[in-house]
């Protein structure tokens, strides 16, 4: 049934039901390895679970992005880690509903906007666009590569988009002039 899913604070007695959720999402360790290097790093700004009659069925993990702003100043971010629901679960809404959850937890921590490495045909009913990352300059391709503003206004001017170590990418590339 869709929607019977909770959505609570994911804690460290979680931790392994998440790697497990990961696993059976993905078809290997990666996506739970990250979360866990995320996490370990002290990275983690908001972090939920979906639970079906106490099992955990779905995950989500923000962490911080920096972005450079135009006055030299960076825009407060966050990105998702990959967004693992259970096969048994998918297309029931748990994954929809930890987005939108999440999404509300990173405003109330702040958090100006947040940009996603996802499905072109997924997230846009969460408001993000490839049209609002298309001026950042990231190591991701577009239209996969797209952003939302929390805060009307936020991206505007800016530019570079900073990652968590985690994530094994640059941290910071020069300002385009």
């Amino acid at each position: 049934m869709p929607g019977a899913e909770s959505i609570r604070a994911a804690a460290p007695a979680d931790f392994e039901s998440i790697r497990h959720v990961n696993r059976a999402a993905f078809g290997r360790e990666d996506e739970g390895a990250l979360v866990d290097r995320i996490r370990g790093d002290g990275d983690a700004i908001v972090e939920l679970i979906a639970v079906d009659a106490e099992d955990t069925v779905g995950h989500i993990l923000f962490g911080p992005r920096a972005i450079d702003g135009p006055d030299g100043k960076a825009v407060p971010a966050t990105a998702p880690a990959p967004v693992p629901v259970r096969p048994s679960h998918q297309h029931r809404g748990a994954g929809a509903a930890l987005i939108q959850h999440g999404l509300e937890a990173c405003r109330a921590r702040d958090a100006a906007a947040v940009i996603v490495l996802g499905h072109p045909d997924y997230y846009p009913r969460f408001g993000f666009s490839a049209a609002a990352a298309s001026h950042l300059r990231a190591p991701f391709s577009r239209p996969a590569f797209m952003a939302l503003e929390l805060s009307p206004g936020a991206l505007r001017g800016a530019r570079n988009v900073r990652y968590a170590a985690a994530f094994g990418v640059w941290h910071r590339l020069p300002l385009a002039n």
